[in-house]
């Protein structure tokens, strides 16, 4: 993934709604077209060796050749969006595992609460070159 140094990488649960639902949210607000995605179920996720010891379960942010898992990530994403969005990165100086009990519990629960699909999302034409 060497051609995408100048980007972050948001490896993301392909079938869940809410992980679509975030990466849509993502894409209207990265003002600065950052971020390039892939469905942890893609054959660029199975390459990667950030992911293959993390399951399906976390979303995983690969930036400047290192990994960031689960609420890190999430607040990293959050640091480079437009809007107010980045203020939320002020949470980082809350301790990882604190974060990270909120993050798993909804983690845990996304299919139950938001669903999921039958197979990953297919990005539209014009959203094709976002996509890994």
């Amino acid at each position: 993934m060497d051609e995408n140094r100048e980007h972050g990488v948001i490896f993301f649960d392909g079938i869940c709604n809410l992980c679509n639902h975030t990466v849509q949210f993502i894409i209207n607000r990265d003002q600065q077209d950052y971020f390039r995605f892939a469905a942890l179920q893609s054959d660029a996720a199975k390459a990667e060796p950030a992911i293959l010891n993390n399951g399906l379960n976390t979303i995983v942010l690969l930036e400047g050749g290192k990994a960031y898992y689960r609420s890190t990530a999430a607040l990293r994403i959050a640091k480079r969006l437009g809007g107010l969005w980045p203020m939320l990165y002020g949470l980082i100086i809350i301790p990882p595992f604190i974060r990270d009990f909120f993050y798993q519990l909804i983690s845990k629960n996304r299919y139950r609460i938001w669903g999921k699909q039958d197979s990953c999302m297919i990005p539209s034409p014009e959203l094709k070159s976002k996509f890994l």
